[in-house]
């Protein structure tokens, strides 16, 4: 390569860090190791409605679990800083002030409201909702005249208003994007803050970045991209646009059918080369074998050596768990029995789970011998079905475990109920006791599900547990951690079979009627 290879990822702080972002650090990682660059953790904190406090420090110590690590980032420092994008501001606004010089943006002081207007009426007309670019030619003098005012605006890019953007990709060719998709983007928001776009752009220029590897969602938006570097005067960086992760059933990888949160496997026990392995897989499929295979179980260091970017398949790969519990086997296996007993030890009897178990458990045991029974759910895995029943191959003969469809409500009703609550929990912040009870207590009013705490909070209970009968419900969850809770309420939903469409758009119908959400 004619440069040096320098890539990059820029995570969110907004949550949980999504193993979609575990794949792209490995992918971008394996990349700059292998040609001896640089691999950047950059952190896009620009969205600061969705900023999580908290949430920087768990990205860098799930990807780090992962082993993934990064040459500069913010706990690092390097050459290029600061690498937070709100530390950088200063940064985008002397960039957004050369744009507008150089005839590419300009200031629109269009009004929330008559944007909102604007896009109403052309829902109304089924027209495709955009910025009419009502700002781009006003005088120069008006300009003037609005800033001294003090006038609140924001910075729109000039997008063509006619024909289309190409762009090359390394995995798709050439890709054109046609100007019927393009609006005028805001790249500038009013509060001084860029928006993705041109922090984005901006950064990757600056630090250097010579492959800009992602998911396939970021397309359309590689047109704007394209017109900004275009813009400054700067080469493009090689575009890879990534296939997205899918569910079994074809669809994008989500919570509702697979765990997302890189937590949930390191807490559920996954060894970090088991799940490497298995992302290695995804749309590459391993080493090559002199037979013309693919080598299925392999070592960091083996992706490293063999890997090749151009070869990776565009099919969606399938996000199977049922591979990856296999594929971490496997390497379970490898490991010395010093070493097992030792991560066994460490994950089932560390000091930080035993302190926050035993105040649980120590009023519900009788002999030493019964901690082990009263505590497999914090251990290790919970089943919504039982062995024999999920021996049936279609899910809809499940039968589920005791109590988590209550008396007097159907397995339909149950999915409702627990599709409510799960929405409601994924938003919980902190995830402790204090704040899950009145979360929880919420959601057992008419407006909500229309259950009764009793009966929901059993549905709960059984879901995160397994049992009936347990420690406290909040105490349990607080214990088991967001990541393995959400995952196991939508091991429970799909058990219990999701309802048809109609059933589905009739619940949304009174359920809006009642007033919920």
């Amino acid at each position: 390569m004619s440069k040096p290879v320098r890539t990059r990822i820029a995570p969110s702080p907004t949550g949980d860090p999504h193993v979609g972002t575990g794949w792209m650090g490995l992918i971008n990682m394996t990349l700059a190791r292998q040609h001896g660059g640089q691999f950047i953790l950059r952190i896009d904190d620009t969205d600061r409605g969705r900023y999580r406090a908290g949430s920087e420090q768990v990205i860098f110590d799930s990807l780090r679990w992962l082993g993934i690590e990064w040459d500069e980032g913010p706990d690092k420092g390097g050459p290029h800083g600061p690498y937070r994008q709100s530390e950088r501001t200063g940064i985008y606004r002397e960039h957004t002030q050369k744009l507008i010089e150089l005839g590419k943006a300009y200031r629109c002081f269009c009004t929330r409201e008559r944007v909102d207007e604007l896009k109403a009426a052309q829902l109304e007309r089924k027209e495709r909702t955009r910025y009419d670019g009502h700002c781009r030619d006003l005088d120069p003098g008006e300009v003037e005249s609005k800033l001294a005012a003090g006038t609140e605006h924001v910075v729109r890019l000039e997008m063509p208003a006619e024909g289309s953007v190409v762009v090359q990709d390394l995995l798709r060719g050439e890709i054109e994007l046609k100007q019927d998709n393009f609006q005028d983007q805001v790249l500038m928001k009013a509060d001084g803050f860029p928006t993705y776009h041109l922090a984005s752009c901006v950064d990757d220029h600056l630090f250097e970045i010579s492959h800009i590897i992602r998911a396939e969602e970021w397309i359309s938006s590689a047109a704007i991209h394209k017109v900004l570097f275009d813009g400054f005067g700067w080469e493009m960086p090689i575009l890879c646009h990534m296939p997205l992760l899918r569910n079994k059933d074809k669809s994008k990888i989500s919570k509702r059918l697979n765990p997302t949160s890189l937590l949930y496997y390191r807490d559920a026990g996954y060894l970090p080369q088991g799940l490497t392995n298995f992302l290695g897989l995804m749309g590459w499929g391993g080493p090559k074998l002199e037979d013309g295979t693919n080598q299925e179980i392999f070592t960091g260091d083996e992706m490293r050596q063999h890997f090749e970017l151009e070869t990776l398949s565009l099919g969606g790969p399938i996000f199977d768990l049922d591979k990856l519990r296999y594929v971490n086997g496997q390497h379970m296996r490898r490991l010395p029995v010093e070493e097992y007993a030792r991560l066994v030890k460490e994950y089932v009897l560390s000091d930080r789970l035993l302190a926050g178990i035993a105040p649980l458990l120590q009023e519900r045991t009788e002999t030493l011998g019964e901690f082990a029974v009263k505590a497999d759910f914090f251990l290790g895995d919970v089943s919504h079905v039982s062995p024999e029943t999920r021996k049936k191959k279609d899910p809809k003969d499940w039968e589920p475990v005791e109590k988590l469809v209550p008396s007097k409500r159907t397995r339909e009703e149950t999915w409702f109920a627990l599709t409510i609550a799960q929405g409601a929990l994924e938003q919980v912040e902190p995830w402790t006791v204090a704040a899950l009870e009145p979360a929880c207590r919420a959601l057992a009013t008419e407006e909500e599900t229309g259950w009764r705490a009793g009966d929901l909070f059993m549905s709960l209970r059984v879901c995160v547990t397994g049992k009936s009968e347990t420690p406290g419900l909040f105490d349990c969850m607080a214990q088991l951690g967001k990541p393995r809770c959400l995952a196991r309420i939508g091991d429970a939903l799909q058990v219990l079979g999701s309802p048809s469409k109609k059933a589905i758009a009739r619940w949304e119908k009174s359920r809006r009627q009642r007033g919920g959400d």
